[in-house]
């Protein structure tokens, strides 16, 4: 479970995109975005578990996860940025479509992050691979629920604090936390196409 929240916890993309969405929806769109991410992380981690991680080590596939990382991640911070304006104004909007694009766009982040992918490679392969020698299936399966439990956790920490933000801030505020948490998002993104640059160009 401590894995799990280490994981979650550091500033990233799906942390500001959260932040973002619950200012702008309160807590069920921004508690969309993180069941997004998490659907995302137990699709690694299963990748990892049948053995077919090693298919996302290539260079061009890992130069395709950046760059579509680069997309996403500028798209979301432009329109948060563009939004902020309108956050005096918002409802909390419970709204099947705006609850699905928050799952959407949270899936689409987490699974876009080469990040993740060194975190399931690297750290949960590892525990994978001597947890295997060492415990029976069921002591398996327990470890990744609980890592998966420590990410949800996490989740739903941000997604109420954010809606709590959206309660107790001035509209000024909140815009101007909605305009930082775009800027990262944006930020993040350059941050990936500069990656997939080097995979690249420089490689």
């Amino acid at each position: 479970m401590v894995l799990g929240l280490s994981l979650s916890a550091p500033i990233g993309p799906i942390n500001a995109a959260q932040l973002d969405k619950g200012l702008r929806g309160g807590f069920l769109p921004a508690w969309a975005v993180g069941l997004g991410a998490v659907c995302a992380d137990v699709v690694y981690m299963l990748l990892v578990y049948f053995g077919m991680i090693h298919l996302l080590d290539a260079p061009f596939v890992k130069a395709f996860l950046w760059l579509f990382g680069f997309f996403v991640l500028v798209y979301s911070g432009v329109e948060s940025i563009r939004h902020s304006g309108e956050l005096s104004a918002a409802e909390v909007r419970g709204s099947g479509a705006s609850l699905s694009k928050s799952f959407v766009s949270g899936f689409l982040m987490s699974l876009f992050n080469p990040l993740s992918i060194l975190f399931w490679l690297g750290i949960y392969g590892s525990i994978l691979a001597k947890a295997v020698t060492e415990y029976p299936m069921q002591q398996l399966l327990i470890y990744s629920g609980a890592i998966v439990l420590g990410i949800l956790l996490w989740d739903v920490t941000m997604a109420a604090a954010s809606s709590l933000f959206r309660t107790f801030l001035t509209s000024r505020v909140l815009k101007a936390i909605s305009v930082l948490s775009g800027l990262s998002l944006v930020g993040f993104g350059f941050y990936f196409g500069i990656q997939a640059a080097r995979l690249l160009f420089f490689h």
